[in-house]
């Protein structure tokens, strides 16, 4: 067929069908459908060697406030992992004004934010979409984050990327005319710490069946090399220690070092974060090729919980293993882990655990009974 697109799907393995272009019916469904499958914005195209992955803030994000009414509103606003806001603006092929109105309109709408916004209102339009989808803030951002990066740390970055400047606005539409792409990797090359991109994203059917291939454009090697990754050098032990001794205590120290000590000791081996503001070391176990990572250290002064994590891993995800696991770290004199926690996340003060006399031993008991619980299933 001359019509043929170059996309196919194999049914069954028997038979090759031809998908055809599609046009999306309405703009309003191409942003829901973003809403909900924010990974259709194509983090690994936009960072290959850190994949970008999104979370939703608000669709119709207001901007510039004016008399109490909003002058704009964005389509999407989201957040990667690091809390980089990320505008997105949504355009269908069909609309006369994907060809340059809309390169100023999301250039408006990125200027204007920074005195629009703040991180409190990000925060709270956040927890305001949750709520509407029934769905419980901290647990959604507690599952997208990086397990080395805490609740304050990611909303600290998103406060510092914001005040700096340090955004990303994606244009995403079904088609992008070339000269639009010409604007976009122009702009991109010439934007530092702002990062500017185009995402096509095209739809393909054959009957009841759908593809949607989407591809980034805009990004140089020039614009590339530009763009600092919010992640540092791995961590180690020394650095570490010497982070942590730097705002901690010497007894809060001998806590941390304790805890690493027993890490070494154990028989798995030991993993140091890459978080650039705050350090984390855990031990990595492992059941059956499955990570279990329920509590690591971090160089902000605690010990932090992840049992939210671990509802659906080998072992802890029977709630009484998570109950009596919580129940072993509790044992620390005014430790204030409670039962809430036994679906989500917590911490614990490496000060608390100093005051207590017997607090390092009851922790490195508690670690040791998660890795007799590890080593004794079989390995595949």
């Amino acid at each position: 067929m001359s019509d043929q697109s170059g996309v196919f799907l194999i049914q069954n393995d028997e038979t090759l069908v031809a998908m055809q272009p599609a046009e999306f019916s309405k703009e309003l469904d191409f942003q829901r459908l973003l809403s909900r499958f924010p990974e259709l914005l194509v983090g690994g195209q936009i960072d290959p060697d850190q994949p970008r992955r999104f979370v939703l803030v608000k669709q119709e994000q207001a901007i510039g406030h004016e008399d109490n009414e909003a002058r704009w509103s964005i389509d999407h606003l989201f957040l990667d992992q690091n809390g980089i806001p990320t505008l997105v603006e949504v355009k269908r092929q069909s609309d006369t004004r994907l060809r340059r109105e809309v390169i100023g309109q999301i250039l408006d709408y990125a200027a204007n934010c920074q005195v629009s916004w703040t991180w409190e209102s990000i925060r709270s339009a956040f927890e305001s979409t949750c709520a509407d989808n029934e769905a419980q803030h901290d647990v959604v951002l507690a599952e997208f984050l990086d397990k080395d990066v805490t609740v304050d740390q990611f909303w600290s970055n998103v406060k510092t990327n914001l005040q700096a400047g340090k955004i990303r606005m994606l244009i995403v539409a079904d088609h992008i005319p070339t000269e639009v792409r010409r604007i976009v990797e122009f702009l991109n090359r010439q934007m530092d710490p702002a990062e500017f991109l185009a995402v096509e994203l095209r739809q393909y059917t054959a009957g009841n069946l759908r593809t949607l291939v989407p591809m980034v454009f805009g990004q140089t090697q020039e614009a590339t090399k530009k763009q600092v990754s919010s992640s540092g050098p791995r961590w180690t032990e020394g650095r570490f220690i010497e982070a942590l001794a730097s705002k901690c205590s010497s007894a809060e120290v001998d806590v941390a070092c304790a805890l690493i000590a027993w890490m070494k000791t154990s028989g798995f081996p030991l993993i140091y974060g890459v978080g650039r503001e705050f350090g984390s070391v855990y031990p990595l176990m492992k059941v059956q090729n499955v990570t279990i990572n329920p509590v690591y250290l971090s160089t902000d002064g605690k010990i932090w919980f992840q049992l939210k994590s671990l509802s659906n891993k080998p072992i802890f995800d029977d709630l009484d293993m998570r109950r009596e696991l919580l129940h072993r770290f509790a044992a620390v004199n005014n430790s204030n882990l409670t039962q809430q926690m036994l679906n989500g996340y917590g911490s614990l003060p490496y000060g608390v655990v100093a005051r207590d006399p017997d607090g390092t031993k009851k922790l490195t008991d508690a670690f040791e009974w998660i890795a007799e619980k590890v080593r004794s299933v079989p390995q595949a």
